[in-house]
């Protein structure tokens, strides 16, 4: 089965046919560094990066672009709010996204351009929106694309202007009193300086002077890095309208087949109701980080297809924990028993057909991760069996499969990057090994003394604490249950 990938244009899952032969281009639409990262933000580059990883085992080279937002209203507004620099307050907040995408495990992008350092190719943009027909000026630094110029306008996400509302269609795209726009859903691609912003905020255009909107900027830093047509187009679903719809308007009207599939993943949700800072419901990742170690926290990301709605409720992380503590001590049981595995064994190593199966289908993970456990209970039926060569060689081999499964999820539990960033899971487990093998001690004295009665209820209350015992030649394991 080759891969097949959803394209939001179309509305269809379809094959995916990379336009260079063993390379794919990717935009990832990043983070406006306003204010610190919560976990909504965290979905579309944990899926992304999970795309990516299966990208590239599957043997394709992957270019990815990732862009920072660090220029906009809210970053000015917050600045001054602090009584700081604006791009002192972009600069911070940059920080703490990459550090959550470091502590989560996505992989750096091959680019990660900043919006305030690609001004040229902006206005080199403009100029050709202009040259074109499809952009105007209303007074000093004001400078709009007449949606009514471009008759696949709606195209994206198959609507008509005539049925659109009559408002601007984001806070970027207000027209300043005095610079009315020609229609109410033209947007903006540079707006002139507002009153008691600071002069660093602006660049000259033939134009005049100010900063880019919010859309040409990435038009002009895929372009610049991925060139006039590329494969991906990706970000958050709530981006497909104006941001997504501006952008493929813009750089179609300017010449350029711009990106050829577009994906989007769907929000992370409390109550049904999209996580936001203007709702008050983000879950900062760094409080999610106090609270668990970072691979649970992605985990409990990565567990649910892309374009599903993911629920996050008071157990989510719990359950997370639970499913982590089973891999992971499967894991290090497995490694006890045979030895460690090479790296580059686990990243070249074949894949079970189902895995790779449902990885095609449009990155079905929750498909994948069942056959993920079922590995899983293999393995750990061979751990539970006396050792032997052909026993230990089952336990590698599934070792070996359950590694590199989760190593395209970016959850091996055997990778470096978790070293220690489960310190606090390995403490709470080493604490239930020792009341576990307690009570197994307390068992095998029982079973000795031919207490069966006794050696049953030992067992029966570790079965109702999820503990399941696997009595071998060697003595009895124990392991979370399934």
């Amino acid at each position: 089965m080759s891969l097949r990938l959803y394209d939001t244009a179309t509305r269809t899952v379809s094959d995916f046919v990379p336009r260079t032969p063993g390379q794919v281009g990717i935009y990832v639409c990043g983070a406006t560094v306003q204010s610190a990262p919560h976990v909504g933000h965290l979905r579309p580059s944990v899926a992304f990066d999970v795309l990516c990883r299966w990208l590239t085992r599957s043997g394709l080279q992957v270019t990815l672009v990732r862009n920072v937002t660090d220029i906009d209203d809210k970053i000015l507004a917050k600045a001054a709010a602090a009584g700081v620099e604006w791009w002192a307050h972009a600069a911070r907040y940059e920080r703490e996204f990459t550090a959550a995408y470091d502590a989560l495990g996505v992989l750096p992008p091959t680019y990660e351009p900043r919006a305030t350092q690609h001004a040229t190719q902006m206005v080199e943009l403009m100029q050709r929106l202009f040259d074109a027909g499809h952009a105007y000026t209303t007074g000093e630094g004001n400078v709009w694309f007449d949606v009514r110029s471009w008759p696949a306008y709606g195209e994206l996400t198959r609507q008509r202007l005539e049925d659109l509302a009559a408002e601007p269609q984001s806070d970027d795209d207000v027209a300043q009193p005095g610079n009315a726009k020609r229609d109410v859903h033209d947007f903006a691609l540079w707006k002139a300086p507002k009153d008691g912003e600071p002069a660093t905020a602006a660049w000259p255009t033939p134009w005049g002077r100010g900063r880019p909107g919010w859309h040409l900027e990435c038009s002009a830093m895929a372009q610049r890095y991925l060139g006039d047509e590329f494969d991906i187009h990706g970000g958050g679903l709530d981006l497909r309208f104006p941001h997504h719809e501006n952008e493929q308007a813009q750089s179609r009207a300017a010449g350029f087949g711009f990106a050829r599939r577009w994906m989007h993943s769907a929000w992370i949700t409390q109550s049904g109701v999209k996580m936001s800072k203007s709702l008050g419901n983000g879950l900062l990742v760094s409080e999610l980080l106090a609270a668990a170690p970072a691979p649970v926290v992605r985990y409990a990301i990565v567990a649910v297809q892309y374009r599903s709605m993911l629920e996050w409720a008071p157990d989510t992380l719990a359950e997370a924990q639970t499913t982590w503590e089973r891999l992971s001590g499967f894991v290090e049981r497995a490694t006890e028993r045979v030895g460690s595995v090479p790296a580059e064994e686990v990243a070249t190593a074949a894949l079970p057909a189902g895995f790779v199966d449902a990885m095609d289908d449009d990155l079905n993970v929750p498909a994948a991760l069942a056959v993920v456990h079922e590995h899983l209970r293999a393995g750990n039926t061979a751990l539970a069996a006396a050792s032997s060569a052909d026993g230990d060689a089952v336990v590698r081999a599934e070792l070996v499969a359950v590694r590199g499964m989760l190593d395209v999820l970016g959850l091996d539990p055997a990778d470096p990057h978790w070293a220690g960033a489960d310190s606090a899971a390995s403490s709470a487990r080493d604490a239930l090994d020792s009341l576990v093998r307690s009570e197994l001690k307390a068992r095998a004295e029982a079973r000795a003394a031919k207490d069966w009665a006794e050696s049953d209820a030992i067992r029966d209350r570790l079965a109702a604490a999820g503990i399941l015992v696997q009595d071998g030649p060697d003595g009895a394991r124990w392991t979370l249950a399934n």
